[in-house]
């Protein structure tokens, strides 16, 4: 049993759902929502408050702030309890009412952008997080688009983790946010196991790979503004998945008894997709799950929510034999 002083000290590395029997694909689904955060944001949030502490950037006194969907922003708010820091989180509207109350109770702040910009909701917090720098010395952005901490966390922990649970992969999918879980993961198989594809999942209307912006309601996956850590030529394909495909992936899962988040039916909708175009039955392949669902019972698993966004795409067998084996 493992005994702890800190939060950030306990993240479950070794959990797996085996989800052949629900795509028809040897498809292994990496749970990263098993620790004190909930998210695997719980690794970037941790490298990059320690590296700004160990640089001098970071000091009694500072207030810490980011833009983020949610999970990160929990993230850095359990941490910035542990530590003394106030955190200030610049979200959206489009954020889980679950998540901001969660970030709350944590004691930090959090400002909900409610109008997008040029460069939609994302552009809108990046201009507030520098307003807020600009006003006051002493906030300390942490910037995970550009900071390459964020992906050096997962380059020293989920990747290599991933390798020596299954030496013998053959394919990677990642989904692509903030692309810190992305360019780890990939940078680190591209030296170590080449011969591994990796491919990115990202949600149509992210601009992340040059497609057009477009409507985005599920936090997680996806961008508005292409993040400045992120480098294509280290991606072998990608993939783009509908959010009501993503939606229709989450309840699959859930009648199965595996109740996860948006990025996560996401990924599995766009794996399955790749895999039935791909695959012959042999080849071994992981992705990856941010979080679990309980922060989405208003959103992504409420009825209501789902039809006004999305229409009856539950009630579509079309769509949801596209999405998942029955």
């Amino acid at each position: 049993m493992p005994i702890i002083s800190v939060p950030q000290e306990f993240n479950e590395e070794k959990l797996y759902v085996d989800l052949e029997p629900v795509i028809g694909h040897r498809l292994y689904l990496k749970c990263e929502g098993f620790n004190f955060a909930g998210s695997i944001k719980l690794k970037a949030a941790t490298a990059m408050v320690e590296a700004a502490e160990q640089e001098g950037r970071l000091r009694q006194g500072s207030i810490l702030v980011e833009s983020s969907s949610g999970n990160l922003g929990v993230a850095l708010s359990m941490i910035a309890a542990n530590r003394g820091y106030r955190f200030v989180c610049v979200t959206d509207s489009r954020c889980n009412l679950a998540t901001r109350r969660l970030m709350e109770a944590l004691g930090s702040e959090v400002h909900v952008i409610t109008e997008p910009n040029a460069n939609g909701f994302l552009g809108a917090r990046l201009d507030h997080v520098r307003a807020l720098c600009a006003g006051d010395s002493r906030y300390l952005w942490l910037n995970q688009y550009a900071n390459p901490d964020a992906w050096k966390a997962h380059f020293r922990t989920t990747a290599p983790a991933i390798a020596e649970e299954f030496p013998r992969l053959d394919v990677l999918f990642v989904g692509a946010g903030t692309t810190g879980t992305l360019m780890g993961c990939a940078r680190w198989f591209q030296q170590y196991r080449p011969q591994v594809r990796v491919v990115a999942i990202d949600a149509v209307g992210s601009v992340t790979f040059g497609a057009a912006p477009g409507r985005r309601m599920i936090p997680g996956l996806g961008t508005g503004v292409v993040p400045e850590i992120f480098d294509r030529s280290y991606i072998d394909e990608v993939v783009f998945v509908e959010e009501a495909d993503a939606i229709v992936a989450c309840h699959r899962l859930a009648a199965r008894g595996f109740l996860f988040g948006g990025s996560t039916g996401t990924v599995v909708s766009g794996a399955a997709s790749w895999l039935d175009r791909n695959d012959a039955g042999h080849l071994t392949s992981v992705t990856i799950a941010p979080d679990l669902g309980e922060r989405y019972l208003d959103t992504v698993y409420q009825t209501n929510w789902v039809q006004e966004l999305y229409g009856d795409v539950l009630s579509t067998p079309e769509r949801a034999d596209k999405t998942l084996v029955a």
